[in-house]
């Protein structure tokens, strides 16, 4: 059934520019940049392969220049979110039937085409739209998302070439089919690899997808849509449309052939639509997957033994990269008491000399935050800080909306250790810190461990190996992604499989087989070559 399983590419991680100056790969994407900014663009949705517009255009600024407009998408409505649906199901039955080294070629071209020619357009994409460094850019829109789609391809055999056993007179196969319906795909604005990955992956395996990107990474994901087609996806396979949330959820969440949930996101908007899928779950025809990933107050947790410059340069990164707006940012670390002063004094020292700005200013080591909400929420947070008695800012509290959502790389050291900064995810560039005695090690680890509904991904740092395997059994069930003395950020697909439980999702681990056996449906076939012809057993006989 499943013939030649072995004989794909090997999948590899695509190697990392490093765009140093005077380096081919800087004055490529500089120039990209500049032709990008330079234009204005129209983007329509992308239903059953064709370009379709509305009535209404929304414009799309640059958060770190939010006077500069680099084009406009067309809103969509819930005729267009259906008219999207209708041509997924169209499109179903031939992909479904279509062989998956066909399917496998598909993405196996879009990996070569994204890493070759589409990466400095969809790096350039996603600095502009979504203010990344040139370097979160490359990690994340070019890199991580073609190994995404080289190692899903080298999954998916592995899936496929696992078969059951079969005795003497009989064949037992297993035959991986898609869902029976249409996979809906609501992708954040923070992962260009997140947003290309969460419909590709059930189309691989032979789903048909109906994909509603986030309003504030649609200039990406018009790129993507255009790789896809030239990739070769057949129209109709990944529809893209741009509605409001709750317009698109209604209907999706009432059809009756909605078959699938592919969500990264808030945990909110999860739990809501988790909510009514429940509701509507005598509507359709089978039970939908629901494959979510969600919130995190990731930690960092500092033993008394570790080395104070390996912590702090964990801390500025894994805080304030891409402005502290990945689900894995580390917003919450505990350090020992017998280091705090030496850290905080060169974590004060190292924060204050932090570039911020315009991406294409290469000096800069972050960028804008997303939108004027996400500003909004982070400058109210801050200003409570500022007035707080259990709070004290050490470093930033600065916010600056005047040319783009800038907020300041700002650290927090909190009184209390349920300080409303150490509990609740802010998706943005604010660390809180809890100094602890250093000879507390077991009761620290307790509170870090009791203290947040999120179980997404934390890190420690020790040189005591005994500390060290004490806090990763402790914390065994706090963290999907557990890092010993490194930052708790830059998971590598077919590395370290991304995921996390508690309130942070379904741990289904994108980047690994677990992720892409959800989107198929096995049926069992069992053929007997000698098919018995008595219905009589032998323990019947009398004698």
């Amino acid at each position: 059934m499943y013939k030649d399983l072995q004989s794909v590419p090997k999948a590899y991680n695509e190697p990392i520019k490093s765009y140093a100056p005077d380096s081919p790969e800087r004055a490529s994407i500089k120039a990209m940049l500049a032709m990008m900014k330079s234009e204005e663009i129209e983007i329509p949705m992308v239903i059953g392969g064709k370009r379709v517009k509305s009535d209404k255009k929304i414009a799309i600024h640059p958060p770190h220049d939010h006077g500069h407009v680099l084009g406009y998408y067309y809103k969509s409505d819930a005729e267009h979110v259906t008219l999207a649906i209708e041509a997924a199901l169209k499109a179903a039955k031939d992909w479904a039937a279509m062989p998956w080294e066909h399917r496998a070629t598909i993405f196996l071209k879009a990996a070569d085409l994204l890493s070759g020619p589409y990466r400095d357009r969809i790096n350039a994409a996603t600095m502009l739209a979504q203010s990344k460094t040139v370097h979160q850019a490359e990690i994340d829109a070019a890199c991580e998302l073609a190994d995404f789609y080289r190692f899903n391809v080298q999954y998916m055999t592995e899936i496929y070439a696992h078969q059951p056993a079969s005795d003497k007179t009989t064949w037992n196969r297993l035959e991986y089919r898609p869902l029976e319906g249409f996979v809906y795909a609501l992708t954040p604005f923070n992962f260009t690899s997140i947003a290309g990955n969460l419909p590709t992956a059930p189309a691989l395996m032979g789903n048909v997808v109906v994909w509603k990107c986030s309003n504030t990474q649609v200039y990406s994901a018009n790129v993507l849509m255009d790789l896809y087609e030239e990739a070769g996806v057949p129209p109709g396979v990944i529809n893209l449309v741009f509605p409001s949330g709750p317009v698109g959820g209604k209907v999706v969440m009432e059809h009756p052939d909605f078959a699938g949930f592919h969500f990264t996101g808030s945990t909110a908007v999860f739990q809501s639509i988790w909510k009514t899928i429940g509701t509507n779950i005598s509507k359709y025809k089978t039970y939908p997957r629901i494959v979510g990933e969600t919130g995190g107050k990731d930690f960092v947790m500092v033993h008394k033994t570790a080395n104070v410059d390996q912590v702090v340069t964990a801390l500025i990164r894994g805080a304030f990269e891409f402005q502290g707006q990945k689900c894995s940012a580390a917003s919450r670390a505990y350090i020992p008491d017998n280091l705090w002063p030496e850290l905080k004094e060169k974590l004060i020292e190292q924060v204050a000399g932090i570039r911020m700005g315009d991406p294409e200013d290469f000096t800069n080591f972050m960028c804008a935050v997303i939108d004027e909400a996400s500003y909004d929420k982070l400058a109210l947070f801050i200003d409570h800080a500022k007035k707080d008695k259990d709070a004290e800012i050490i470093a930033g509290g600065e916010y600056d909306k005047s040319k783009g959502w800038f907020i300041r790389p700002t650290v927090i050291v909190a009184g209390d250790p349920h300080y409303v900064t150490m509990e609740e995810e802010l998706f943005g560039p604010v660390l809180t810190i809890y100094v602890y005695e250093a000879d507390k090690w077991e009761e620290a680890l307790e509170l870090l461990d009791t203290t947040s509904i999120y179980a997404l991904t934390g890190a420690v740092f020790s040189n005591d190996r005994y500390a060290t395997e004490q806090a990763t059994k402790y914390l065994s069930q706090a963290a999907g992604n557990f890092y010993i003395n490194d930052k708790p950020t830059g998971a590598v697909v077919g590395q370290q499989p991304f995921g996390g439980a508690r309130a942070s999702g379904t741990n289904d681990k994108a980047g690994s087989y677990l992720n892409l056996i959800r989107w198929t449906s096995p049926r069992t076939i069992k053929e007997n070559f000698l098919p018995p012809t008595e219905y009589r057993y032998p323990f019947m006989e009398k004698k």
